[in-house]
């Protein structure tokens, strides 16, 4: 009978536990936190809703992978989004699919989530170790085929005692978030094994600006704005979503996912940041609708005039970069100074000078290299009987 332990509670830690209690019964399993409970991560997922999944194909999740995915094929084949699903609805917990094929528990509680998977825990006697933290692996070289092949034998905790394993899972996450426990212990536990760490950065995280515009409009969000984020003449990511200025820059989906795409060394060279304020609009429709606004308000001076077009926290900004006096009646703007007007809004220009850190960071880009680890069973290349699962992985 294999004993097994697995370090980290959260949502990798947990699918592992379950899964494999599933799929091998006489195995003995010890998930280990160290944390007063398990999932503190998935509390606060999705606002504390806890977006389980996406209800799409393979395809699709690998599209969304901005690394190294071809290493998830054959995890994502042997279990898929639908499968997660189903396993959910098994274990009692109801599910929604949302816009963006977004899937969540029909309580909209991420605290159903961690019950569903922590009570099934349990029925299978999976033993959960809570306040508990894993300071070493234990490590022993053996001769295989001539050469050095190292193998787990264990780990070692911090009040000293030893529990020893024929495998061990390493479940701890990245640096996100650390608030919840996710400290870079895993990333220790590779480099001792041998194994190769890819330095860990913020992603899905809010990208700081210096513009005084930006502060100016802190608060203001934009539900359907059009982003291009771009370095010289190339485009890094290009999508459309909601938007959120803040004291300190931009925020919102739209801006956690081009987050994802923008290489740390990119900010040395300033990338911007295009805001298009009328995405649902072409430029010749939305001139269209400039000439009726300044008809329509013709004897209004031009500041007093864009009530229907913007928030009024946008008005003031907007009117400094139009480069047309606040005072001039709309009845005397020009038509070189309407389309420069259009272009503004259309490329409402923030420059980019880095990102927020891991304490805002929603995922950590970065971590065990791929390459030591075997895509197929999850397992190191360097040490037998070590196994890597979740965001721990780069």
């Amino acid at each position: 009978m294999e004993n097994v332990t697995i370090i980290g509670g959260g949502a990798s830690g947990m699918m592992t536990a379950l899964l494999l209690s599933e799929a091998e019964d006489g195995a003995r399993i010890t998930l280990i936190e160290k944390n007063e409970k398990p999932g503190k991560k998935l509390y606060i997922t999705g606002k504390g809703r806890c977006n389980l999944t996406n209800y799409s194909g393979v395809e699709e999740h690998l599209s969304n992978v901005c690394s190294n995915e071809k290493f998830l094929y054959s995890a994502l084949y042997g279990f898929t989004a639908y499968d997660t699903v189903e396993l959910f609805n098994r274990l009692g917990l109801k599910t929604k699919v949302e816009r963006g094929n977004r899937v969540f528990p029909l309580s909209d509680h991420s605290s159903d989530v961690i019950k569903a998977l922590r009570d099934r825990l349990v029925s299978r006697g999976v033993k959960i170790m809570l306040n508990t933290r894993v300071i070493r692996l234990l490590i022993k070289g053996v001769k295989e085929k001539d050469r050095e092949m190292p193998h787990i034998e264990g780990v070692l905790l911090s009040d000293g005692q030893k529990l020893f394993s024929d495998r061990v899972v390493v479940s701890t996450g990245g640096l996100s978030y650390p608030s919840t426990g996710s400290d870079g212990d895993g990333y220790k536990f590779a480099v001792s094994a041998g194994m190769e760490v890819i330095k860990g950065t913020p992603s899905l995280v809010p990208l700081e600006s210096p513009d005084k515009d930006v502060r100016e409009l802190m608060g203001l969000s934009l539900k359907n704005a059009g982003i291009d984020i771009t370095l010289g003449k190339k485009s890094l990511y290009k999508d459309f979503g909601e938007l959120l200025f803040t004291h300190f820059g931009v925020s919102g989906p739209v801006i956690l996912s081009a987050s994802a795409r923008i290489r740390p060394e990119s900010f040395d060279k300033g990338p911007v940041l295009h805001i298009d304020l009328k995405n649902a609009l072409d430029e010749k429709t939305l001139d269209k609708r400039l000439i009726k606004v300044f008809e329509e308000n013709r004897l209004k001076e031009f500041k007093n005039s864009l009530g229907s077009l913007f928030p009024s926290k946008l008005i003031p900004v907007m009117v400094r970069r139009s480069g047309i006096a606040g005072e001039k009646k709309c009845a005397s703007i020009t038509r070189e100074e309407r389309e420069r007007f259009l272009k503004e809004i259309k490329n409402f220009k923030v420059n980019i000078s880095g990102l927020r850190g891991f304490d805002e960071a929603v995922i950590t880009k970065g971590g065990v290299s791929v390459l030591d680890v075997d895509p197929k069973t999850m397992e190191s290349k360097k040490v037998k009987g070590l196994y890597f699962t979740g965001e721990v992985l780069d």
